[in-house]
């Protein structure tokens, strides 16, 4: 099956776009690209094609030992190896956060008039997530990998989320998870390095990933004008620290032992990896410079923002 073509460039709601201003008229538009083109993983997948030997999961400058002493001890069998677990920890750490992502936009679709093209957009972007989930799933299932997710104390914390985060920060911090994997799956979404089946995933993630990103955008610009100083300072420090958990999970420690590595070494050497680093802020960079011209990065949690790797100073 031919998986979908990824857009050379992606318009963003609130960008020079009047639609912050309006959010029927934001909603209404993505509305009418969704109708246009959608993805059913089930069918836009071909689940049964055979993976290719020796095909990388991820680019090897971007799994998280590259160019460490543990990594030039790795045989290129079990750097592939590492690369596909590192790949699917992202994959079902970013299922786990499309979950919580659903529950706060199915609040947010409680409180409104289902009848609103944002209420209905709220609905479309949950059937999304929810087709979205499944592809992760399968992915990983199809891959023969463990659906490793965020460590245990950080998925309890995830129940919270809906809780703790409302308005501009809880859109923020999944504006920061949407981007980074965007980010990084438009780079590999072309790599003919890279195994079939993922790239097939991220195309159709990408596409349909854009009106998501779109719309939470364009929730952050107009919410924040809507907030004054008290909530501003808590919605700043809850999104830092939200974004920070999302992040510090990517790579489930779990994924060494697949390679022979002890889990907390493999952990301690890949934060003080700089090519680690570069890859989270590689991933981050687009969005971080949205949240600062929108003034979400002041403030205490500023700090949390640095020891993520998503800000440099």
């Amino acid at each position: 099956m031919s998986a979908p073509a990824v857009p050379q460039k992606t318009s963003r709601a609130g960008e020079g776009d009047a639609a912050t201003k309006d959010p029927a008229a934001t909603a209404a538009r993505l509305l009418r690209s969704a109708a246009k083109k959608s993805y059913d993983p089930g069918v836009d997948i071909d689940w049964d094609a055979p993976l290719v030997d020796g095909a990388l999961w991820m680019p090897e400058h971007r799994v998280s030992l590259y160019g460490t002493a543990l990594w030039d001890r790795m045989t290129p069998e079990q750097r592939v190896e590492l690369g596909k677990h590192e790949a699917c920890s992202v994959a079902s750490v970013g299922l786990w956060f499309e979950t919580l992502l659903m529950q706060r936009l199915l609040k947010d679709f409680y409180a409104d008039d289902p009848t609103t093209p944002r209420a209905q957009w709220a609905l479309t972007e949950v059937a999304d997530e929810c087709r979205h989930s499944q592809m992760f799933a399968r992915l990983v299932a199809r891959a023969g990998v463990e659906p490793y997710g965020a460590v245990p104390a950080v998925h309890q914390l995830g129940k919270l989320f809906s809780v703790l985060n409302w308005g501009p920060a809880a859109y923020a911090s999944i504006l920061v998870a949407e981007e980074v994997l965007d980010r990084l799956q438009r780079e590999q979404a072309h790599d003919d390095a890279i195994q079939p089946l993922m790239r097939q995933v991220n195309r159709i993630h990408i596409v349909e990933e854009a009106r998501h990103v779109a719309f939470a955008r364009d929730e952050v610009t107009r919410g924040i004008a809507e907030l004054n100083r008290a909530e501003l300072a808590y919605q700043r420090f809850t999104c830092a620290l939200t974004s920070f958990f999302v992040v510090r999970s990517l790579i489930n420690p779990k994924v060494y032992a697949a390679v022979g590595i002890d889990p907390r070494e493999g952990h301690r050497t890949a934060l003080a990896n700089p090519h680690h680093r570069e890859m989270i802020r590689f991933g981050g960079e687009k969005i971080m410079a949205f949240l600062d011209e929108a003034g979400m990065l002041a403030g205490p949690g500023r700090a949390l923002w640095k020891k993520s790797f998503l800000l440099e100073t």
